[in-house]
Order: C-alpha cells, then structure tokens, then sequence
C-alpha cells in the first residue's frame, strides 16, 4: 500500500437502504501528492471539473500538481443520484533553487533542428504517459530504482549556465555509471528509447489509473516497449545520458500529464 501518514487518510461514507455512498482518500494532501481513492462502482467523480475515470470496482486516482492551488474541488455523484461536494486543502509548499553550470551550451538553448527533434520527442513522452489502464501495480506499493545520494528534489527552480529554466519535476539519485536501475513498481513498458535528446535513455512504466514512473539519463536500457515488469527488476543501467552534468538517475512519477513528487512513496534511501 502506499506509504502515508494515518492523518492523511480522509473517509466519508453516507449510509442509505440500496447504497453505501462510500468515498475514501488516501494520501499526501499537499504539492506533488498523490491521492488513491475507493468509492462505490458506477460513481462519477470530477476534481475541479476535471473528470476522473474510475474503476469498475471503485477506485480512482488523481494528483496534485507542483504549483496546485490551495483549494480544490471534489464533486461526487453517486449511483442514487446523490451529489456530495468537498473542499480539498492542498498545503504549499516552498521550493529551492538549484543552479547547475557546465552544461553544452546546445542543452540549454538548442538550435532549430533540435528544437523539431524535442517536440517529436515531447510528444511520444506525452502520449506514453496519457495511457490509461485499470492496471493494479501501483497498489503493492514503490521501491527506490536505485540507490545513491540525492543530488536533486522535487519541484527546485532551476538556474542553467545562469538562465532560468523550467522547473525540475524529479527526483535525482547520483551514483557510479552501470548502477542497476529497477521497476519502483509493476507496470508495462510504455517508453523505452536509448537516445533522447534532453533525458538520453529513457523508460516510462505504466502503473495502472493514469500512473507512470520515468527513468531517464540511462547508460543502458534493458527492457524492450511493451514489456510487463516486476517490481525491483532490472530495467536499465545509471548514466549520463542527455542533459546531465554527471551520472545520476532522474525518477519521475506522472499522474497522466501532471507531475508528482515520487518521494512521498517511499521510505528513506537504503544504505
């Protein structure tokens, strides 16, 4: 299951004669957080009028952004007909700035054939992570991929040879070159490119419900598309592939298009 605080867990459950009205959520009610959720089959479910597909057997997921606001709308409407309406409170959160120098001057402003060459790329990474499937891998819970020191976090504003660029939306773990990388979940394999042109060797998992894991900057990329894996098995090889100043693994968790803090679902880094 996932790895959350007993505080974080909000249930409501409304009793009637034919049905039980239930809606429980799980999970980091904060920026980045992810929220696994049950209800009774057959319910729609919208999180500021954005609708959330649910499983036939009730269980649903959505997340919260890196710059989510501090309210947010939860709309239930229930089999019988009843509508439920609650306010999420999001905590915010405060970001560092990171500057990094040392990068090719071509990784941080790409001449015209790269840029081409990234959208066609940015738009196979979009389509990988707009999959959908009632997959339950997800559910067993994540693992670190690999082990390391944390070279970046979450959400940091990052600097790039002293210009602003987007922020990171990962996790960096810095460790030797040939460093096993492995599934932090089940999942299939929805991405698997040896060559990108910002992330280098890349692979993408799908979960199940709209979530993914990405691994970037590999050295080596040992499943194939398509693939289903087991947790902890080995997908690829740390590296220094793509924009990357040193070898490190930059882990992603993706709720469809949004991006999650993967750090919230799992424990402290294994010595």
């Amino acid at each position: 299951m996932l790895r959350v605080p007993v505080a974080c867990v909000l249930s409501l459950v409304l009793c009637t004669s034919a049905y039980a009205d239930t809606l429980i959520l799980d999970g980091n009610f904060i920026q980045g957080g992810l929220i696994v959720g049950r209800t009774d089959p057959g319910t729609r479910i919208s999180l500021d009028g954005r609708l959330i597909s649910v499983g036939d057997d009730g269980r649903f997921v959505f997340g919260f952004g890196r710059d989510a606001k501090q309210n947010a709308i939860l709309q239930t409407i229930f089999p019988d007909g009843k509508r439920r309406v609650r306010q999420l409170t999001v905590k915010q959160r405060k970001y560092r700035i990171q500057r990094i120098s040392g990068l090719p001057s071509r990784m941080v402003t790409p001449s015209l054939a790269a840029l081409l060459r990234i959208r066609a790329e940015g738009k196979a990474i979009r389509a990988a992570r707009a999959v959908f499937t009632v997959a339950d891998g997800f559910l067993h819970g994540f693992i670190w991929p690999a082990k390391g020191r944390i070279s970046g976090v979450y959400g940091s504003q990052r600097i790039l040879n002293g210009k602003p660029r987007r922020p990171h939306l990962g996790l960096d773990i810095a460790a030797p070159v040939g460093t096993p990388i492995v599934a932090s979940a089940a999942g299939k394999v929805t991405l698997a490119n040896t060559d990108m042109y910002f992330t280098g060797g890349t692979v993408i998992i799908d979960h199940g419900y709209g979530l993914s894991t990405v691994y970037s900057h590999l050295s080596a990329v040992d499943i194939r598309l398509g693939q289903n894996v087991k947790q902890g098995q080995l997908i690829g090889k740390l590296g220094a592939t793509g924009r990357a100043t040193g070898p490190h693994l930059d882990w992603r968790l993706n709720w469809f298009q949004e991006r999650l803090d993967p750090r919230f679902l799992v424990g402290p880094m294994p010595k």
